[in-house]
């Protein structure tokens, strides 16, 4: 498997980013450009093989669904995900419990570590199959990332909109993110903003995402 080395990362021009709302208005396109948050970089077209790392992934990843309590209610979340890290990760309430590390999600996070310079143990995969599945807004931002996380997230199969909206102002920022793509958030990312995949009517295949981090896992509770 070939992956180009990072290149300088580029701003969400007008091909991929779709709107900018700001306190309710809608900006023209010669702004568009202008307002991408600075704690993102984006890499389009990092991967180069993605077709074939799609098709690899969604035989090769342990896939789940997991239900969540949500009131009152048993629900199933409207995606499949998988954990791959050294230890139990706790993840919008459920515990994922760690799953081997395919080679080729092994390989890419080896590359991750020495072009982005940070020591990811662990991976969140998720599997959207069409447009009905989708993630709500939320941030990462538990304590085991620690306050200013960097996560890296290789997007692969059809193209779905990625909204960062920023917990303050409301500002949203909407990108599509696109087969081989590479979104890094860091900095204050997580403290400052949420990001979704919503649902879309639209005509969609599956989409998949891998989201790499470095997390440390909780110690231990002890009794007195």
């Amino acid at each position: 498997m070939h992956l180009p080395i990072l290149r300088r990362p580029r701003s969400l021009d007008n091909e991929h980013l779709v709107t900018h709302h700001s306190q309710g208005r809608r900006l023209d396109s010669a702004n568009l450009g202008r307002v991408q948050p600075r704690c993102v970089d984006y890499y389009p077209g990092w991967v180069e093989d993605a077709d074939q790392l799609f098709a690899r992934f969604r035989s090769e990843i342990a896939w789940e669904q997991h239900t969540i309590r949500l009131y009152g209610r048993s629900l199933r979340t409207p995606r499949l995900t998988a954990w791959m890290g050294d230890a139990p990760y706790r993840y919008s309430g459920i515990v994922n419990e760690p799953t081997p590390w395919p080679q080729a999600v092994a390989d890419l996070r080896e590359r991750l570590r020495d072009e982005l310079d940070v020591d990811f143990n662990s991976c969140l995969a998720n599997l959207y199959r069409d447009g009905t599945d989708s993630m709500g807004y939320h941030s990462d931002d538990e304590p085991e990332l620690g306050p200013r996380p960097t996560i890296a997230s290789i997007s692969l199969g059809d193209r779905r909109p990625f909204v960062l909206r920023h917990r303050s102002t409301g500002e949203r920022w909407s990108c599509h993110l696109g087969h081989g793509d590479l979104l890094v958030m860091r900095d204050e990312s997580q403290s400052d903003y949420a990001h979704a995949v919503p649902k879309t009517s639209r005509p969609v295949g599956p989409r998949m995402n891998l989201t790499f981090r470095h997390f440390r896992p909780s110690a231990p509770k002890t009794s007195h």
